[in-house]
């Protein structure tokens, strides 16, 4: 996987689109949590990720180039 962003290696610019939509945001974000290997931390994106999070990652998008990070763990 690239690190030139968090969805799937994919350019900054269409990964910033991708969290804007709401559904695809939550898919993705617990998809690549998953894929990090934290399992605790895509279990709260899917008890989460509907609000707070989704709204975060959109910020963390546009100014840090990844997602949101709740738990690093």
């Amino acid at each position: 996987m690239s690190k030139n962003s968090d969805y799937f290696g994919l350019s900054y610019i269409v990964s910033l689109i991708l969290a804007i939509i709401p559904v695809t945001s939550f898919i993705l974000g617990v998809v690549t949590r998953f894929l990090e290997g934290k399992i605790v931390a895509g279990l709260l994106r899917i008890l989460l990720g509907w609000n707070i999070i989704w709204i975060l990652d959109i910020i963390f998008m546009a100014t840090q180039k990844k997602i949101f990070r709740l738990l690093n763990v």
